[in-house]
């Protein structure tokens, strides 16, 4: 016996574990006051929303919502009969609306408004009547008249056209634009968004057409506004998808694009680029045959612009090498004056190729953000999209959104081309270089005699 009292004072029995100490009173207060506030947000955000441009919506949505997680997982640490206490503490907020007194999502909302143009431009990018002219232009399939399709998105043609046209704008991920356009998952929006590129790209093909009839012909009296004679293309480049691919680009004087070539080596240089683009193959069939310039130094057949990152051919006129040494040495040097003012001149025609970039950037936010992995291999397709939209938009005269800024192009920046000129590319060069040094004689010969 003594033993055994011995062996159970070795083992004392098991202590239960105290309960947790009892929140403070105010807890359940400030939960359903901090609740409250959070759930009146989200109300305000999703009635509201109308009023509040893409960019504040988006920045506002995650917010709220992460403070609605935040607020679900403080109640879900409370004891149970503390949660329901302030659960009930809520139901004595004000009533939200009855749900039939609104549309379903943002886009019902927006379409439902007979004034908002301006929401309709900040969202889109363009007006209420060019959204639904594009809409019929693209030809969408409609699940009402095509049910039995396996191959499109069950979705209204306007509902998939707006969801891309937002993603494409804004830079929207592809869960908020669900969300705002009553789309049942984020892959329907990225599916939706695929399918319009791919029907822009089919449907407006014809706006890049540069062998159709006159297109070049039509080109060249706006480049010769600008003083230069039988020009009928500046050729450009730039990089998209924060330097994922570079794009090869022609345009012509009121900016639209002619040609576009995208999914190049960002690394790789454009005289690399060059002989590997249609452009290239086609340019003697779209050059060839046409009248030629003729000035006073000599004739020009018709050629296009380029960066002095291109050689000098006779079909490619790039500006003369640095002649900035030679004017200090020589001011009054005729062939240093000649060769400034041409350059002078091809800056102001190169300046519509980087201003046609620079406004689809704006008002395309997408194409400037990082594209990896899988959806890489998509962005030269969505780029193509993107200029072929800028050209329908001019077409129709359309503006710029006024929150489209242009955007940073520090990465279109290629090196010069450091090889040897083409001959006759240098005899085309200089007649044009007289030719311009004459007029700017004549003009200023003009303002002195006033």
């Amino acid at each position: 016996m003594v033993a055994a009292r011995g062996n159970r004072s070795r083992h004392p029995p098991a202590t239960r574990p105290r309960p947790p100490p009892p929140p403070p009173p105010q807890l359940t207060a400030l939960l359903a006051d901090l609740a409250s506030a959070v759930s009146l947000a989200l109300r305000f955000a999703s009635d509201r929303d109308l009023l509040l441009r893409p960019a504040q919506a988006l920045a506002l949505d995650p917010l709220l919502l992460a403070a609605a997680r935040a607020v679900s997982r403080l109640l879900a640490l409370l004891p149970l009969h503390l949660q329901t206490i302030t659960l009930t503490s809520l139901s004595l907020s004000p009533p939200a609306p009855p749900p039939s007194s609104l549309p379903s999502s943002w886009f019902l909302r927006l379409l439902s408004s007979p004034h908002q143009d301006t929401a309709w431009r900040d969202a889109f990018r363009m007006s209420r009547p060019a959204f639904f002219h594009l809409l019929h232009c693209l030809s969408l399939s409609d699940p009402a008249t095509s049910p039995s399709s396996s191959t499109t998105l069950s979705l209204p043609p306007d509902h998939k056209l707006g969801a891309a046209l937002y993603r494409l704008a804004h830079g929207a991920p592809a869960r908020a634009v669900a969300r705002r356009f009553g789309l049942p998952s984020p892959a329907a929006a990225a599916r939706a968004f695929y399918e319009v590129c791919r029907a822009v790209a089919d449907r407006l093909a014809a706006l890049l057409d540069l062998a159709a009839p006159d297109r070049i012909s039509r080109a060249v009296p706006g480049f010769c506004a600008l003083s230069l004679p039988n020009c009928c293309g500046a050729l450009g480049y730039a990089r998209f998808g924060a330097a994922a691919v570079t794009a090869q680009a022609l345009v012509d004087a009121e900016g639209r694009f002619l040609d576009v070539s995208v999914g190049w080596d960002p690394s790789a240089p454009p005289p690399e680029i060059l002989p590997r683009t249609k452009l290239y193959a086609a340019q003697a069939l779209v050059l060839s045959n046409a009248p030629q310039g003729e000035l006073i130094g000599g004739s020009v057949p018709r050629y296009f612009l380029a960066p002095a990152c291109c050689p000098l051919l006779p079909w490619l006129v790039t500006p003369y090498r640095d002649t900035s040494v030679a004017s200090r040495h020589d001011d009054m040097s005729s062939s240093s004056s000649k060769e400034r003012i041409f350059n002078s001149v091809h800056a102001h025609g190169a300046q519509l190729v980087r201003n046609a970039f620079a406004h689809v950037r704006a008002r395309w936010r997408l194409l400037g953000e990082p594209w990896k992995g899988d959806c890489q291999e998509a962005l030269p397709y969505v780029v193509v999209a993107g200029c072929l939209l800028h050209n329908f938009l001019v077409k129709l005269g359309e503006p710029l959104p006024d929150d489209g800024a242009p955007v940073d192009a520090g990465d279109d920046v290629f090196v010069d081309f450091q090889g040897d000129n083409d001959r006759e590319g240098e005899r085309i060069r200089d007649v044009l270089a007289v030719h311009l040094s004459l007029l700017s004689r004549t003009q200023r010969q003009s303002v002195s005699s006033l």
